[in-house]
């Protein structure tokens, strides 16, 4: 059974799965007020935009981090 983990700030859902990390600490070193290994949670949304977020994951090397964007549906417009 694949362990998965998420992470969301209501905009943005971060998918982290701890099998596929190669721990080459790209994320760390690119948002350091983000990323915190040796804490939990490890990953702390509030402390980057969605828009950095997104371009961070995107560098990971090994596909350990994913995300997907929350779609509000209309009812929840209202």
């Amino acid at each position: 059974m694949e362990t998965t983990k998420e992470y969301t700030n209501g905009e943005l859902t971060i998918v982290w799965q701890p099998r596929l990390c190669q721990h080459s600490g790209i994320c760390v070193k690119t948002l350091p007020n983000v990323y915190h290994p040796k804490e939990k949670p490890w990953i702390q949304m509030e402390n980057a935009t969605t828009e950095e977020l997104i371009s961070q994951i995107n560098k990971c090397p090994s596909g350990a981090l994913s995300y997907r964007l929350n779609v509000k549906t209309k009812s929840e417009d209202k």
